[in-house]
């Protein structure tokens, strides 16, 4: 069984059983999520999902250093770049995130280590998920973090965008008890 979120769409499923929830370490693929969360405040999930391949070839395989040396040029062309969703102020702070991003990593050493400064035990939080009801939309976490990100100039990325990007990379853990993705 898995969380009954992802439904039955192809796209969704595969990335609820290979990708949702699994710790992501990697400085690239944190720069991924936090592009397309960023991308998603507004919307819903699958619309960047299926947009997602438009996303890294608009922005440079996600390579963080080549996305902050993006110009106002960058910004006109992506404008008209019907594969990615077309706001001036989420393609903006798309660069301005990269550039923050930068920063922050090389202050703590990776972005991951960033993101576990937030979580006092360094260690995964396993949610006690029942139905898709009890899953959260926030946390002292998620809203401390997205506080902190914001007087580091990130923008596009409150609170529940925050918790949504630590459930995508497996900081927390909020599958269903019942799905097999669950960490045990």
């Amino acid at each position: 069984m898995r969380c009954e979120w992802c439904g039955n769409d192809p796209i969704y499923v595969k990335y609820h059983d290979e990708e949702w929830g699994r710790l992501a370490l990697d400085d690239k693929k944190l720069f991924e999520f936090l592009v397309l969360e960023s991308a998603q405040a507004g919307l819903s999930w699958i619309t960047i999902l299926k947009r997602r391949d438009n996303y890294k070839n608009a922005f440079c395989d996600f390579d963080v250093q080549r996305v902050a040396a993006l110009t106002d040029k960058d910004v006109e062309r992506l404008m008209q770049d019907s594969g990615i969703i077309r706001n001036r102020l989420k393609i903006k702070a798309t660069i301005t995130n990269a550039k923050a991003f930068i920063e922050t990593s090389h202050e703590f050493g990776g972005f991951a280590n960033y993101v576990w400064s937030f979580f006092p035990e360094r260690k995964v939080i396993i949610n006690n998920i029942s139905t898709i009801r009890d899953i959260r939309a926030t946390n002292d976490i998620s809203d401390k973090m997205a506080k902190d990100m914001k007087k580091r100039g990130f923008k596009f990325f409150g609170s529940t965008i925050c918790y949504a990007h630590l459930q995508a990379t497996g900081f927390i853990d909020d599958h269903v008890n019942t799905c097999f993705c669950k960490t045990i």
